[in-house]
Parts: structure tokens; C-alpha cells; sequence
């Protein structure tokens, strides 16, 4: 008898530890699943550029209700966390430069191209205005005037694509640079170099790109490439956002968004130019800059809701009036 007590006593006791624990409001398996649903990871490589990119999509979704999480990394550990699920979107797929990180996860399908979010990317030699207008409008022109630049052509880091184009160029004499030389340097480093010279109206050539502040407060000219040694194989240079596998199902409503997000070359080359040269807080250039372009801000969120079910296009509205 006092057995059969016993029992009962253990299992009214598991019975109410039951009830505790379900009325403790801890998440059950679907509740916690749909929590999850509404937190986006944006991976981003720490390029002026894509910095900020990353924080305006950021702050948009923060406005419309998502939790969010940025994840600072080199391109590889990007694709490989896209391809683990760690991360949801990534907003800065250079092509063709990052195709041989990119092309493997594409084949297993494990990152998903969204869309292209900026298609007016250069990258290629160029000139101050006034060594264009002197007569240097061609990659062929330069050996004419090979002693104004003294014979050199400046360049970025040790490894840089950029510097193995124009190295390759000097070693197979093409376009005539046989006697030309890289210098090797930084981004910061070009970029002083090519401010003294503009300053004292002296020639150079650099390895230049856009978008990019240096569009911004220089006037400078991209040479022609005739025989296409900026890019080889003809593609043409364009930014993709891309997202893991499944997170198109996972988040229709957010996917709206990166299916509408796109950008002028001019709009992130003023990103560049208040981060990578005024150093200010990207997250506070993103909040500015909504604030000040609603017009195009609304056009991304139309057709969405926030995550409380309210008309998103409304809702940037007014917080903003």
C-alpha cells in the first residue's frame, strides 16, 4: 500500500513539474522556430562599400521589427558560413573578381544568387582629367608619354589582382609598358600618392575602381582597354546579393526586400567617401541617409509587411514625419 502511495506521489509530482515548466514561458520547439525566423544574419567583408551597404539593409530591417546580427569576415569564412547556415545574405559579391569563391557554392547550390545590386562597377587604370585631356585616353597611349609618369604605375597590396594584370601587361610588353614598373604599396598609400600628384598637376596612373570616394573628389578619367586586360573574359563587373539555401522560404516577407534593394554607383561612392575617408560610424551614415531618401527607402519595402503585420512603406513613413 505504501508503495502504490509512493508511486502516485512520484507521478502527481512529474505532472506538475510539467505544467511549471510549460507555463514558465520558455519557448517550445515551434515558437522558437518562428523567433528564429525573425532574426537575419547579414555576413559582410569590411570594405568601405559593402560596410555600409550592410548597415542601411540592417537598419531597414531593424525598423520593420527583425532582429538582427552583422558578422564581420573575410569572403571564404562568408561563403562558408552561407553554405552552414550561419549566415543569411551577403550583399557584396564582387563578380568577376570573387567568381572562384563563389562558383563552387553556386554548383552545390548552397548560396542562392538574389539579384545584381549595383551594376555600375569599374575597375581599371585611370588618369587625373587633365592627363586625359593632354592626350592619355587609352591604355595604348601610356608608353607615348612613358617619362611624365616615370615609368611607373601604382598599385595596391602585394597580391593584388590588380597589380598581376599590369605586371603580366610589363612582362609581355603589351601596350608597349615593357620598361614600366608596379608599385607595389596599400590602398591608403595609392590614394596619398595620387592626391600629391593632382595637387602639384603631376601624371599618374593607378589602379582605380567605382564606386569609390576617390570619384568623388577627384577628377579623373578611366582609360579604354582595347585588348581587354581589365577583363579577360568580357564579363562585365556587377555586385550580387546572394543568400543561403532555404532563406528565401524562411523569410518571404524579408526577401521582398533584397529582391527590390539596388543601387547607384554614385549612391555608394558617397557611402564611401563619409566611411572610408570622414570615418564616421556606418551605422549612423545609414540612419541619415534613409532619413534623407524615403522616396527610394519606400520603393525597396513596397509590398511588405513589418514583423507586427503592419504595412512596412507606412511604417518608414512615419517614423520619419
Amino acid at each position: 500500500m505504501l508503495r502504490k502511495k509512493s508511486v502516485l506521489l512520484l507521478i502527481t509530482i512529474a505532472l506538475v513539474l510539467t505544467l511549471v515548466v510549460g507555463c514558465s514561458g520558455q519557448p517550445d520547439s515551434t515558437q522558437q522556430t518562428n523567433q528564429n525566423k525573425e532574426v537575419i544574419n547579414f555576413g559582410y567583408v569590411e570594405w568601405p562599400g559593402v560596410t555600409v551597404k550592410t548597415h542601411v539593409v540592417n537598419k531597414i530591417a531593424q525598423y520593420l521589427g527583425y532582429k538582427t546580427k552583422l558578422t564581420s569576415a573575410m569572403k571564404p569564412t562568408i561563403l562558408k558560413g552561407m553554405e552552414q547556415g550561419d549566415i543569411d545574405v551577403f550583399l557584396g559579391l564582387w563578380l568577376p573578381q570573387m567568381i572562384n569563391d563563389y562558383q563552387p557554392y553556386k554548383e552545390k547550390g548552397t548560396v542562392k544568387p538574389v539579384r545584381v545590386n549595383l551594376d555600375e562597377v569599374v575597375w581599371k587604370t585611370a588618369v587625373p582629367e587633365y592627363v586625359w585631356e593632354a592626350g592619355v585616353k587609352s591604355m595604348a597611349d601610356l608608353h607615348k608619354y612613358a617619362n611624365k609618369f616615370d615609368h611607373k604605375w601604382y598599385g595596391l597590396e602585394p597580391g593584388s589582382s590588380g597589380n598581376a594584370i599590369m605586371k603580366k601587361a610589363i612582362k609581355n610588353n603589351i601596350y608597349g609598358l615593357k620598361d614600366w614598373n608596379v608599385v607595389v604599396s596599400s590602398s591608403q598609400a595609392m590614394m596619398s600618392a595620387v592626391k600629391k600628384h593632382i595637387r602639384d598637376k603631376e601624371w599618374i596612373a593607378w589602379s582605380a575602381w567605382k564606386p569609390h570616394w576617390m570619384n568623388i573628389v577627384y577628377d579623373i578619367k578611366y582609360l579604354k582597354d582595347p585588348k581587354r586586360i581589365w577583363s579577360k573574359d568580357g564579363s562585365d563587373k556587377s555586385v550580387l546579393t546572394i543568400t543561403r539555401k532555404g532563406f528565401k522560404d524562411d523569410a518571404p516577407n524579408f526577401y521582398k526586400l533584397l529582391k527590390q534593394f539596388k543601387i547607384s554607383s554614385k549612391i555608394q561612392s558617397k557611402w564611401i567617401l563619409e566611411y572610408g575617408k570622414k570615418k564616421r560610424d556606418p551605422e549612423k551614415i545609414a540612419e541619415e541617409w534613409i532619413k534623407n531618401n524615403l522616396d527610394l527607402v519606400t520603393k525597396w519595402v513596397a509590398g511588405m509587411k513589418t514583423v507586427d503585420e503592419k504595412d512596412a512603406v507606412k511604417v518608414i513613413e512615419q517614423k520619419f514625419k
